[in-house]
């Protein structure tokens, strides 16, 4: 589905999206994790060998099988469960990059799975996370990832495997001959939007679509984030808000896999920034529990506006990394339920502890479940001077 140039070229947006997303620069002997499914393989190899070539020192690690997610979560007693490798914390303090390749054979394999024993596992590895967000903020680690067309990813979209590949293609610049260079010039043209939308003193945005009336407070300390060369493709710009000031409703219309599960028709109502209401038209049971599992995980961590000028995505992609991103005829917003992100912090990152994150608002959990709206939709900005204006409107920003 992706010939070798393809991948090649994959690679180097890949390579791009690394060096971009780290705040300190890389140097040789750095060490990259490599992270792939079985049928990320060939990109893998590609990207192995360009890390190598670089003075890197790549570590390649391959991800659980449908199979064995599938034996774990059935079989794992509570002390499995909750099992972490020896090795693990010291490869987290130790790596400087990671590189996520997702190629899933399998969307729905842990559905007759009981979600709190999935939603246990994710909150065992939140030590782990919580040692690579530090060494982002102090600029020693970056991250990205993309995906890879699979056949159970184009069946769940419903197209077929070389629409599918070829979207990909299209999303990510790969058909053109400097693709970096793209990329280069789409990061330019978001960064005076971004820089816009900082510069504004916000009290709160309102967000209005056929199925969402939500109010969100940016708070205080708060930048714009996005198209940073964490995900590859990205064209959305985000902030973590103040998760206190959530108050209304909101729908996501597009469908979401999310650990093993489909989940159609979600419908979220909040209340002093808590889900207070959760329903949905396929996978509520699943989507109440992982909105459970711990205390913030029912609570707003990000919310992001794409821009259908900048996005080539223009379907349904049955993968949150695409459809997150989906520009559309009205581009998209999403909430993220769950972990906020510390580069949207107006100050040093470094110095964005956890009780300073409580004081401004930050959300924290080991949830962050992107739902995704493309509805046409109106958001306003009520300035704190009490004048308001449209910033967001028809899919484009209002610059």
């Amino acid at each position: 589905m992706l010939n070798q140039r393809h991948l090649e070229r994959y690679a180097d947006v890949l390579i791009w999206g690394l060096k971009t997303a780290r705040r300190e620069r890389f140097r040789k002997g750095n060490v990259i994790l490599i992270q792939y499914d079985h049928a990320a393989l060939a990109l893998a190899e590609v990207l192995y060998d360009k890390l190598v070539a670089a003075g890197m020192s790549p570590v390649q690690r391959m991800g659980l099988t449908v199979a064995m997610e599938r034996s774990f979560f059935q079989r794992a007693d509570a002390r499995q469960l909750v099992f972490q490798s020896p090795g693990e914390k010291e490869l987290c303090a130790g790596i400087n990059g990671r590189i996520f390749l997702h190629a899933p054979d399998s969307l729905t394999h842990l559905k007759g799975v009981d979600p709190a024993r999935i939603g246990k596992a994710i909150v065992a590895r939140k030590p782990l996370r919580d040692i690579l967000e530090t060494r982002e903020r102090q600029g020693a680690y970056g991250w990205t990832l993309c995906t890879l067309p699979t056949p159970e990813l184009a069946s769940q979209a419903r197209t077929t495997p070389e629409l599918y590949g070829a979207q990909i293609v299209r999303a990510c610049y790969l058909d053109r001959r400097d693709p970096v260079g793209e990329w280069e010039t789409i990061r330019k043209s978001a960064t005076a939007i971004k820089q816009w939308l900082s510069s504004l003193k916000v009290a709160f945005l309102h967000v209005e679509s056929q199925g969402c009336d939500l109010r969100i407070t940016p708070g205080a300390k708060r930048k714009w984030a996005g198209i940073s060369g964490h995900n590859i493709p990205s064209f959305e710009l985000f902030l973590s808000p103040d998760w206190r000031g959530t108050e209304g409703t909101y729908t996501a219309n597009l469908p979401s896999f999310r650990s093993g599960n489909y989940v159609e028709g979600v419908r979220l109502t909040f209340a002093r920034g808590t889900a207070v209401h959760i329903t949905a038209e396929r996978g509520e049971a699943f989507t109440v529990k992982q909105l459970r599992m711990d205390r913030g995980a029912g609570r707003i961590g990000e919310f992001s506006l794409t821009d259908r000028r900048f996005s080539r995505i223009d379907r349904f992609m049955a993968d949150t990394l695409f459809d997150e991103n989906f520009g559309g005829k009205f581009g998209n917003c999403h909430i993220a339920l769950g972990s906020s992100y510390a580069d949207t912090y107006a100050g040093d990152p470094a110095r964005l502890t956890k009780e300073l994150k409580r004081e401004l608002g930050f959300n924290d959990s080991a949830n962050h479940w992107d739902l995704v709206n493309t509805e046409d939709k109106t958001v306003t900005a009520q300035l704190s001077t009490g004048k308001r204006i449209v910033i967001y409107e028809k899919g484009c920003f209002r610059t």
